[in-house]
C-alpha cells in the first residue's frame, strides 16, 4: 500500500460522524442566510462525502497549504463553495469564523465561488461548470509527468491523488466532455472524482434536457465507475473510494445518489440549489437534524476536536515524506538537485543565454521562430512542457526529440490535446498549478475563441501558462474568414492580467519567450504569423529588447536630405539628422515591416516619420508616464495605427486626431499577399492615409 492510501481516519463513532457532517451542514447553511444569497443546496447534501474524504482518505497538512505531495481537492461545483469554506476553517487552515461570517461580502477570504490565491487552501479558481473539471485533469497530467521523472524504487517523492466533487451541470459541459475523454485515454489513474448525482439543476429535473447513462459514458471514455445509492451512507462511500484507489490505470467516477439540499424544507427540489432559505427555513433545517435552532454558526467542541485531528496528522505526513525526500536526495543526488530547483519555482542559470540571437535569419514566419525558441531552450529548461490542439507540425510546438507524454511513458514533454481547444487552456491551468512545470499550448489564433473560458480563469488565478496563437491574421490566407481572426486582438487584450504579444520578427520572438518564461504568476498569449516577415535588421534600426517595455521607438524620425532656409545659406541641419516626428506610426506583428517600407516613403517626401513597435499594450501600460510620452510624444498629434484586426482599443493611442488601418469585416479567401493588399494592409494605401492624415 503506498503512502496516499495509507488510511488518514482516528477512532471515531457513528454519533461523532453525524455531529460532524451536520456541523458542515449548519455552517453553511448559517453563512447563506447571513449573506442572504449563496448555493446552500450543494453543501447540505454533499457533506457526507466530503466528510469522509477530508477525515479518512486525503493527505493534507492545514498549516503548509504548499506541501507538494498533498492530495489536491477540486470543488469543481463551486457554487457550493460554503461546503469547501466549512472543511478548511473545521480542520485548521488559515480561515477563521468570522471569514465564514462575511461568506460572499467585499474584501473577505470567502467569495460567492472559490479563488485560487485568496484562499488558503484552495486548488484552483472554479465556479464557470467543467472547468474545475478539466483543470483536474491538468494536475494529473502535471503529477504524472513529475512522477515519471523523479520517482524511483522505494522513493514515491510524488505519490497523491486529485479529488473532485463533480455536479450534474458540470458534466453537462462540453469542456467535461472534452476532458474526460482525455484523460480515460491517458489513463491517469490519480484522479478519482466523486459525482454529485442529484438529477437537481436551476430550472427543474435533469431529465429536462439530460438523460444520459452517465456511468456508462464515463465506462465509454475509459474510466473505472461505480455508484452509491445512498449519499449518507459512509461505509459505502468508503468502499467506492478505496475501490477507486485499487484501480491504478484508469480515472474513476464515483455516482454518490445525493439529496440536494438535505434538511432542508425544500429537499429535493430546484429550489433548495440557491439562494437564502429564509431565517424560518433555516431553523426547519436545523430541527430536522437534530441542531439547536437558534445556535447561529455553532461548532460543537467535540466536532471541533475531530476534524483538527488533521493539524497533527497532516504534520506528521508531511515530515515522513520530507524525511523520504531527504533519503532520496542522498542517494540520488542529480535527481535531487533538479527537484528542488524544480519545486522551488527556479529558473536554472544561464538560461537566457540559451536562447536564438537569429543574427542572419531569412525571412521567416513568426511561429517558425518560436518553434525554434522553444527547442533552443528546451533543453536547459526541463520544466519546459507543451504540445499543441493537434496543429503540432503548424504551430511549431513539439518539442523534438523529448518524446510524447502518452500513457505509460508520462515522462515526454509533447502534450496532444487532440482536437480539443478548451480543454487545452483547462488542461494548462491544471498543469501550472500543480507546481514545477511551465505548460504551454498552440492553436490558431481564431481558435482562441474556443479556450477563452479557461484563458479568463488562468488571468484570475495568476499562474504562469503559456498560449501560443499561431495564424493570427487575413494573412494565414486560402483557408478564409472561417479560420482568419479579425476580433480575437482585442477580446484578448480586454482580459486583466493576460500580457497579448504579438511580435513583428524573429528578434522580437525571441523576446517575447523571454518575457513570457519570466512572468511566473500570470498567463502569456504569443500571436504569430503563418506567413513570413522580414528580419528586421537590429543594427539599422532599434534592438528588439524594445519589447520588454511593450512599445519602443523601432526608427525614429530623421532629416533625409540638406535643404538651406535660402539658396545662398547654409543649410541649418544635416543629413539624417534625429528631429521631432511630424508623424507617428504604431504596428504590431507582421505590419510592422509595412510600416518600416511606409516610412522610408514618407521619409523621402520630407515628412519626418517614427515607426513604433508596440507588441505588448500591457506591458507598455505598465511603463512611467515619462516612458511613454517619450515613445508616443504628446506634441504629436497625427498618429497612424496599422493591425490587421479589429480598430477596438487603438483610439487610445493614436488619439481623436489620429487615424486606424485595421480591419471593419471578415476576411476573405485568396493567397495572404493578396487578402493583406485587397484589405489594406500595402505600402501605397499607409502612405495615402499618413497623407491625408497629415493634410487635416
Amino acid at each position: 500500500m503506498s503512502a496516499s492510501t495509507q488510511p488518514t481516519v482516528t477512532n471515531t463513532t457513528p454519533e461523532l460522524d453525524q455531529l460532524c457532517i451536520n456541523t458542515i451542514r449548519a455552517l453553511s447553511i448559517d453563512a447563506v442566510q447571513r449573506a442572504e444569497s449563496g448555493h446552500p443546496g450543494l453543501p447540505l447534501g454533499c457533506a457526507p462525502l466530503a466528510y469522509v474524504l477530508w477525515t479518512r482518505f486525503m493527505r493534507y497538512n492545514p498549516k503548509n497549504p504548499k506541501w507538494a505531495n498533498r492530495d489536491r481537492f477540486l470543488l469543481s461545483a463551486g457554487h457550493g463553495s460554503m461546503l469547501l469554506y466549512s472543511l478548511l476553517h473545521l480542520t485548521g487552515y488559515d480561515l477563521p469564523l468570522e471569514e465564514l461570517k462575511n461568506f460572499r461580502q467585499w474584501g473577505s477570504k470567502t467569495p460567492g465561488h472559490p479563488e485560487y490565491g485568496l484562499t488558503p487552501g484552495i486548488e484552483i479558481t472554479t465556479g464557470p461548470l467543467g472547468q474545475g473539471f478539466a483543470n483536474g485533469v491538468g494536475l494529473g497530467v502535471g503529477a504524472a509527468h513529475l512522477a515519471a521523472k523523479f520517482n524511483k524504487d522505494s522513493f514515491p517523492v510524488i505519490d497523491h491523488y486529485v479529488y473532485a466533487i463533480v455536479s450534474d451541470g458540470d458534466l453537462m459541459e462540453g469542456v467535461a466532455s472534452e476532458a474526460a475523454s482525455l484523460a480515460g485515454h491517458l489513463k491517469l489513474g490519480k484522479l478519482i472524482y466523486l459525482y454529485d448525482d442529484n438529477h437537481v439543476t436551476i430550472e427543474g429535473f435533469t431529465k429536462l434536457a439530460f438523460s444520459e447513462d452517465v456511468p456508462k459514458r464515463f465506462e465509454a471514455y475509459g474510466w473505472h465507475t461505480s455508484t452509491v445509492e445512498d449519499g449518507n451512507d459512509l461505509e459505502a462511500i468508503e468502499r467506492a473510494i478505496r475501490d477507486a484507489q485499487s484501480v491504478a490505470d484508469r480515472p474513476s467516477l464515483i455516482s454518490v445518489k445525493t439529496i440536494i439540499g438535505y434538511g432542508m424544507p425544500t429537499a429535493g427540489t430546484r429550489k433548495a440549489h440557491s439562494d437564502a432559505p429564509g431565517a424560518d427555513a433555516v431553523r426547519e433545517t436545523k430541527r430536522h437534524l437534530g441542531w439547536p435552532e437558534d445556535a447561529e454558526f455553532y461548532i460543537p467542541e467535540e466536532a471541533r476536536k475531530h476534524f483538527r485531528e488533521a493539524i497533527e496528522r497532516g504534520a506528521r505526513q508531511e515530515a515522513d515524506w520530507n524525511e523520504l525526500v531527504k533519503r532520496y536526495a542522498q542517494q540520488h543526488e542529480d535527481l535531487g538537485r533538479a527537484w528542488r530547483t524544480l519545486m522551488a519555482g527556479e529558473l536554472p542559470e544561464g538560461w537566457e543565454e540559451k536562447l536564438p540571437t537569429f543574427a542572419d535569419a531569412k525571412p521567416m514566419a513568426t511561429r517558425a521562430a518560436s518553434g525554434e525558441v522553444i527547442n533552443a531552450l528546451a533543453p536547459t529548461l526541463p520544466m519546459l512542457i507543451g504540445g499543441s490542439a493537434d496543429l503540432g507540425p503548424s504551430t511549431n510546438t513539439d518539442i523534438k526529440d523529448s518524446g510524447s507524454f502518452e500513457a505509460g511513458t508520462y515522462d515526454g514533454r509533447i502534450l496532444h490535446f487532440g482536437v480539443r481547444e478548451h480543454t487545452m487552456g483547462a488542461t494548462m491551468t491544471g498543469i501550472s498549478l500543480n507546481g514545477g512545470l511551465i505548460p504551454y499550448g498552440g492553436t490558431f489564433m481564431c481558435f482562441s475563441d474556443y479556450m477563452k473560458p479557461a484563458i479568463r480563469l488562468a488571468a484570475l488565478s495568476e499562474v504562469q501558462v503559456i498560449y501560443v496563437f499561431t495564424h493570427d491574421s487575413i494573412g494565414l490566407g486560402e483557408d478564409g474568414p472561417t479560420h482568419q481572426p479579425i476580433e480575437q486582438l482585442a477580446g484578448l487584450r480586454a482580459i486583466p492580467h493576460l500580457y497579448v504579444i504579438r511580435p513583428a520578427d524573429p528578434h522580437e520572438v525571441r523576446e517575447a519567450w523571454r518575457v513570457a518564461i519570466l512572468r511566473r504568476a500570470a498567463p502569456t498569449a504569443l500571436v504569430l504569423t503563418r506567413q513570413k516577415v522580414p528580419t528586421i535588421d537590429r543594427k539599422a534600426y532599434a534592438s528588439a529588447e524594445g519589447l520588454r517595455r511593450g512599445a519602443y521607438i523601432l526608427a525614429d524620425a530623421t532629416y533625409t536630405g540638406a535643404r538651406p532656409i535660402a539658396a545662398d545659406a547654409a543649410p541649418d541641419f544635416v543629413e539624417n539628422e534625429p528631429t521631432t516626428p511630424e508623424l507617428i506610426i504604431l504596428a504590431t506583428g507582421s505590419e510592422v515591416s509595412l510600416a518600416l517600407e511606409a516610412r522610408a516613403r514618407l521619409q523621402q517626401d520630407g515628412t519626418p516619420t517614427r515607426v513604433v513597435s508596440m507588441p505588448c499594450w500591457e506591458l507598455f501600460e505598465a511603463q512611467d508616464q515619462t516612458y511613454r510620452d517619450t515613445v508616443l510624444s504628446p506634441r504629436v498629434s497625427a498618429r497612424l495605427s496599422i493591425e490587421a484586426g479589429a480598430r477596438l482599443g487603438w483610439d487610445r493611442y493614436v488619439g481623436p486626431a489620429g487615424d486606424c488601418i485595421a480591419l471593419e469585416r471578415f476576411g476573405a479567401s485568396a493567397p495572404g499577399d493578396v487578402a493583406l493588399r485587397e484589405l489594406g494592409f500595402n505600402v501605397e494605401n499607409i502612405v495615402k492615409r499618413a497623407r491625408t492624415l497629415l493634410q487635416r
